[in-house]
């Protein structure tokens, strides 16, 4: 005997209603007599033209998709999202949270892969909503993608750094380098939300762009705060200033963070002098580049006799200023070659012995 199976839409889920079967998916009904038939044969001929009306069942996947959403119960809400999506194409909701909620589920190694898929989406998705949606809803809609997105890039900087910072100092060196691509991509996923914004509805929204602007810097200024990742702040800054630029345009209230504020003194200040301030607060490049991290027991030792003996005199600060000036260029080109870390791990190790024997300690410094 097979079970009573919907001749049209092939669900299971029938039910006797008034003396007929009713299919729950699309609302044909059968006879006693055909479902009978259906059970013995496992066919039915129904003639005539039958209207599939998917109508509820869609609306019940929406309202269980939505609460899921709103629950933040990511599997689920990808689940339902995803059935959505098959029945109606044209969803940007399910487009764009089948995707979402996909990546709130990813692991660390596959961050930066799932921030490059929502990027990619963004154009069609966008599409969507200004071909589907009143401009009331566009900006409704528009707001709540931001949101998500600044949302989930924060979490996505957040793990990424966590996990750098709580990995053996040892192999920190080795993962600086996916770390950075996965960080990067954290805020340029809101960096180019608001170009597309401007560019799909022609700047009419800019105040949303803004937004994702403003959250972007935010998390670029963060990112330039980990020395552990030797950022090469010139470029960074380069870059953010670029987006403070377009952020002043429409928001002449924003205030710049002041980190931003503290480098640019920083940068103005002399370098030579009794004012040594500059010159000592760089990274140590080369240190970090073979030990793995700026924060480990042989780079505070080292940073102590930079601040504390080197900078004390005219030919210790002539050193810093020359070291500063090339090791930057060194550690972008070779630091993470193994024959630049065994080049100077010897050395290195030898100068960091005899300061310690000379009474430099190494442990936690604060420049």
């Amino acid at each position: 005997m097979k079970a009573l199976t919907c001749e049209m839409c092939g669900s299971t889920n029938l039910i006797k209603e008034g003396g007929v079967f009713v299919c729950q998916s699309c609302g044909t009904k059968y006879s006693v007599e055909e479902a009978k038939k259906m059970v013995v044969e496992g066919t039915v001929d129904v003639k005539g033209t039958v209207k599939v009306d998917t109508s509820d069942e869609l609306k019940n996947l929406y309202e269980i998709a939505r609460r899921a959403k709103d629950s933040n119960n990511s599997d689920n809400a990808a689940k339902y999202y995803e059935q959505i999506l098959m029945k109606d194409p044209n969803s940007w909701e399910a487009n764009f949270y089948t995707i979402y909620f996909q990546s709130m589920s990813c692991r660390i190694g596959e961050i930066y892969s799932v921030e490059v898929n929502l990027v990619n989406n963004y154009e069609p998705i966008l599409a969507l909503v200004k071909s589907t949606l009143s401009e009331e809803e566009q900006a409704k809609v528009l707001e709540e993608l931001y949101l998500r997105i600044s949302i989930i890039a924060d979490i996505f900087f957040n793990s990424s750094v966590n996990y750098f910072k709580n990995t053996d100092v040892e192999i920190r060196y080795e993962l600086r380098g996916e770390t950075c691509d996965r960080v990067l991509y954290s805020f340029f996923m809101l960096y180019y939300l608001a170009a597309y914004i401007n560019e799909t509805f022609s700047h009419k929204y800019e105040q949303i762009a803004v937004k994702c602007l403003e959250d972007g810097v935010k998390i670029h200024t963060e990112f330039l705060q980990i020395d552990q990742l030797m950022v090469p702040k010139e470029e960074n800054l380069e870059i953010i200033n670029g987006k403070i630029e377009e952020i002043l345009k429409v928001n002449p209230e924003y205030k710049k963070p002041q980190y931003l504020i503290d480098l640019e003194k920083e940068s103005e200040e002399p370098t030579i002098g009794n004012n040594v301030s500059n010159s000592t607060s760089g990274g140590c490049y080369v240190a970090t580049a073979v030990y793995g991290s700026y924060d480990c027991p042989e780079v505070w030792t080292l940073r102590r006799f930079r601040d504390n003996t080197l900078a004390e005199t005219w030919y210790g600060m002539k050193f810093i200023k020359l070291y500063y000036a090339i090791s930057p260029k060194l550690v972008k080109w070779f630091g993470n070659t193994t024959w630049f870390k065994t080049l100077w791990r010897k050395p290195l190790d030898k100068l960091v012995n005899a300061l310690n024997r000379k009474g430099v300690e190494n442990t936690p410094y604060q420049d």
